[in-house]
């Protein structure tokens, strides 16, 4: 087998390394709405920011375009991708699916050591409620789902609902900012409750109670999108 030149490899690495940068500083930006739905990405004005060539931010927008978060126009052009309100319902049938499967699993599966990892992010979570963060919520909120679908010992649902609760992190960035007072403290109430379930290895309750955590965030998000905003005028 031929080697490549050490100064090839080191290239390529180099390459690689810089299209996981751009892609983690733009997915960043978009799942944050730094960057909102519609924004146009200029490949010439990031390689000049981030010093680098447009090979690794080509590449990191394919990787983002097939996560759907950006969109390549007819005239090649690339823009942040639109929720789509329309179809959201297919979101949250997925989503509240995951939520009770991986919470059902993790009841069954789960060990001490798994315990003491929810724990954890449960407390950070608490953290980010108690500090009105409403960004630390979003990430701390997906780290405490994806630790409790990682004791339920199934890749597949794992890596599924962790894509799902990445993709709603725009959605859960709108929702939060609707709130016009504090941020709301019984996510760490439910949060707490589920933890239980899943210590007592009762699936059906660890079941019900993920359900019931969906299904009311999910309410919530569709009331805002749903929400009547007419003016009204007086005639």
């Amino acid at each position: 087998m031929t080697k490549k030149p050490a100064s090839s490899a080191l290239s390529e690495r180099k390459r690689g390394e810089g299209a996981k940068l751009v892609y983690d500083i733009l997915r960043d930006d978009i799942l944050g709405l730094v960057l909102p739905p519609g924004s146009p990405i200029d490949e010439i004005q990031l390689a000049e920011r981030l010093s680098m060539s447009r090979t690794p931010i080509r590449e990191a927008l394919v990787r983002l375009a097939g996560e759907g978060l950006v969109t390549t126009l007819p005239n090649r052009s690339t823009v942040v991708s639109n929720i789509d309100v329309l179809n959201l319902h297919t979101f949250f049938d997925a989503l509240t699916l995951m939520y009770r499967v991986t919470t059902r699993l993790a009841a069954e599966y789960r060990s001490a050591s798994d315990l003491e990892i929810i724990r954890a992010r449960q407390a950070e979570f608490a953290a980010a409620v108690d500090a009105q963060d409403a960004l630390a919520m979003i990430a701390t909120n997906r780290e405490f789902h994806a630790a409790i679908a990682e004791a339920g010992r199934n890749p597949y649902y794992t890596g599924l609902f962790c894509r799902l609760l990445d993709e709603g992190r725009r959605i859960l960035r709108i929702y939060y900012s609707s709130y016009n007072d504090r941020l709301p403290q019984r996510f760490v109430d439910e949060h707490q409750d589920i933890i239980g379930a899943i210590e007592a290895r009762d699936i059906a309750t660890a079941d019900r109670l993920a359900k019931q955590h969906a299904d009311q965030i999910v309410l919530q998000i569709q009331q805002m999108f749903s929400r009547d905003r007419r003016q009204q005028i007086s005639l």
